[in-house]
């Protein structure tokens, strides 16, 4: 049986990768079926579908041309983050039989990649997108859920990739 320094390092190595997979899935998605996320932030930058008797409609934004550049910006953000945890998962992958020192050092393209996911998904959609425009008033267009489930995870894999990373055995 393989040492638990070194099965730390494989769940490691799986969470970024796992999440650089989900990320590029989510690219693709967002690639190749632009429009239906698209919608998705219109609706929510227009405010559209929140309560009518809410006193935060001032806050809507009705500029088509502006809801293209959102969207495209969240996309490149999170082609961005795709490259940085594949790029980062294959640094772990790599150096998982290095001394603990060089392991360590393989471990900036993950952090950067879960500091951008972070970004996107707790500052972008909890922050912006369920308080500044107040999406949990939608029953329509609201993807906190999705959000938290995704910063959860994200954060989760930040600690974990911040454990100690003990010498392997030989």
């Amino acid at each position: 049986m393989y040492s638990t320094a070194f099965l730390f390092r494989i769940a490691k190595m799986i969470s970024v990768l796992a999440i650089g997979i989900m990320s590029l899935l989510i690219v693709i998605g967002n690639t190749t079926d632009y429009y239906t996320n698209y919608y998705f932030v219109a609706h929510v930058m227009k405010m559209d579908t929140i309560f009518l008797n809410s006193n935060v409609h001032y806050r809507s934004i009705n500029n088509y041309t502006l809801f293209h550049a959102v969207y495209i910006f969240i996309i490149v953000m999170e082609a961005t983050m795709t490259f940085f945890c594949l790029k980062g998962s294959w640094l772990l992958l790599k150096n998982l039989k290095s001394d603990a020192v060089i392991f360590q050092a393989s471990k900036n393209w993950s952090l950067a990649g879960l500091i951008l996911g972070i970004i996107i998904c707790f500052l972008g959609f909890e922050v912006v997108g369920g308080e500044w425009f107040v999406m949990w008033q939608s029953s329509i267009w609201n993807g906190l859920g999705s959000a938290e489930r995704i910063v959860g995870f994200l954060v989760l894999t930040l600690i974990l990739l911040q454990l100690k990373d003990e010498a392997i055995p030989k």
